[in-house]
């Protein structure tokens, strides 16, 4: 480290609980007098491991304590800043009218493809077209999808205002984009992206659109390459140790990535081993069935591991144990399932096929999409509406290593039926607690209220079944109407509920009627 910027360094440490940071008084401690913008420059990139916040009039403070709050309310649109900067990528590109003639039969012939690839299960290449294709498609819908996720951390005080992020397979940035937008102007985020395609160009223009308290860094290799003492190793990071047991990253996004590795499960285990005591690995997936029920496999992989401390050298003892059975070594606690999904049942973990996602309002078209649906030629096989997407529907799954979980109860079953005990209450009217794993998936009804003739069915969980289960309301009352009007992964108990098999589906049917009481569970 060089001279001026340790004296930049000491001086901002010895200021930061004294009184806002002004470069152009600190400039005058430092050898050689450097310019003020120099000191300012230093200041910045020093600023994510000082923990001080860049303010308007230039000056710098330190970051507060206070954790995030939950945004709640919906995401209405993708941001017309996002939107300005790729156009401009698009027109840099394709040409000012990107949209239209040979361009534009380019990136639909593209977006068609990679659709058909992901259908297929084939792997997607990322070249500078596809990266092109990929943002214009995904990226409104992805940023919106995190912050729902976030929520789940933010309304039990877990998401802090000064942020150590690891972004595993950003791609072209809708998961980092709604994660920046979803913290206060108060926040201060050191993110390190991962990410080896031609989508880390996208990813890097639209970065720079976010505040000036976002400090990024693009690590252009692979989520299974990627070292952790890389982020480490650039400027502003003195101190900083993500294999250290007291340090770490505070959040890892491994969202919509997971589907697309070799070995899903070692990556997701790694990010683990780079958490901070208290972090949030934050997976996401697509809410088709492959991808939501390959998450939930993962999830269930990882979860009750314990994280051993790298550095810890098994020793046989004269008694033939070794420093591997001494808790001592672990780095972190066992891996815990925060949420969405719950585990109700002291022991029991569930594995039932496991596929459960969110629904959300969808979002405005963004212009970028609708100009180039627009611009389709007349005589091209063509549906209206065929490249624009802004339905909100995701799997995620939240991980920890401090033992806590968004929802932590253990039932009893004197009190309660358990899920993994159904198959014997099959006919008979029973008592239950479970989560609520999905919005309506009537035939007709996408929205809560079942939207239609067929009765709304939601699926639900107690974290210990083998088998779905479903809660269909054949009649609803002012009693059993929580269940309708319940988020996703909100906890109901249910009295009355009757119990039976449907073998069409292979799935337990849990009928709510007239008999039935639900009250959700604060």
């Amino acid at each position: 480290m060089s001279e001026q910027r340790e004296a930049v360094r000491s001086n901002a440490k010895y200021l930061r609980n004294v009184r806002p940071i002004d470069p152009e008084e600190i400039c005058e401690y430092v050898a050689g007098n450097p310019h003020p913008a120099v000191v300012r420059q230093l200041l910045r990139e020093e600023a994510a491991d000082l923990g001080l916040l860049e303010r308007d009039d230039g000056t710098f403070v330190p970051v507060e304590d206070e954790p995030v709050r939950p945004r709640r309310g919906p995401v209405e649109r993708f941001p017309a800043a996002y939107e300005r900067r790729l156009e401009d990528l698009l027109a840099d590109r394709y040409g000012p009218n990107w949209f239209e003639g040979a361009s534009g039969d380019l990136l639909r012939s593209t977006i068609r493809r990679f659709k058909a690839d992901y259908l297929e299960g084939r792997s997607v290449e990322y070249d500078d077209d596809v990266a092109a294709g990929y943002a214009i498609y995904h990226l409104p819908a992805y940023y919106a999808a995190v912050q729902y996720a976030l929520d789940d951390l933010a309304d039990r005080g877990l998401l802090g205002r000064d942020l150590r992020v690891l972004d595993l397979g950003a791609g072209v940035g809708g998961p980092a984009l709604g994660l920046c937008d979803y913290l206060p102007d108060d926040a201060l985020v050191d993110y390190h992206a991962v990410e080896p395609s031609a989508a880390a160009d996208v990813l890097e223009e639209l970065l720079a659109e976010t505040d000036r308290n976002v400090h990024p860094t693009i690590h252009r290799t692979t989520a299974e390459a990627f070292d952790p003492a890389e982020a480490a190793a650039g400027e502003g990071s003195a101190g900083f140790d993500p294999t250290a047991p007291d340090d770490g990253f505070d959040l890892v996004l491994a969202c919509n990535v997971l589907s697309e590795l070799e070995d899903p499960v070692a990556v997701s285990r790694s990010a683990l081993e780079t958490l901070a005591p208290e972090g949030t690995v934050l997976a996401m997936a697509p809410a088709d069935r492959n991808t939501s029920v390959g998450l939930r496999e993962v999830e269930r992989e990882l979860e009750g591991e314990r994280l051993w401390d790298r550095d810890a050298i098994a020793v046989t003892a004269d008694d033939g144990t070794e420093s591997g059975d001494d808790p001592a070594v672990y780095r972190r606690g066992a891996v815990t399932v925060y949420g969405p999904t719950v585990r109700l049942w002291p022991g029991e973990t569930p594995s039932d096929r496991g596929w459960s996602f969110d629904v959300r309002p969808d979002l405005e078209t963004p212009s970028f999409q609708r100009r180039l649906d627009e611009a389709t030629p007349a005589d091209d096989d063509h549906d209206p509406g065929e490249f624009e997407n802004v339905d909100v529907q995701f799997s995620y799954s939240l991980l920890r290593v401090d033992g806590r979980r968004r929802i932590d109860m253990a039932l009893d079953t004197d009190e309660w039926a358990k899920m993994a005990e159904m198959e014997r209450h099959v006919t008979e009217r029973i008592d239950l607690v479970a989560a609520k794993l999905s919005r309506s998936l009537s035939a007709d009804g996408a929205n809560d209220r079942g939207g239609g003739r067929s009765n709304p069915l939601f699926k639900i969980s107690d974290g210990s079944e083998e088998i779905d289960h479903y809660a269909v309301v054949t009649n609803e009352t002012a009693l059993n109407r929580d269940l309708i009007e319940a988020d996703y992964g909100e906890l109901c108990s249910f009295e009355g509920a009757l119990a039976l098999w449907n073998d069409d589906e292979g799935a337990y049917n849990l009928v709510v009627d007239e008999e039935t009481i639900v009250d959700r569970i604060a």
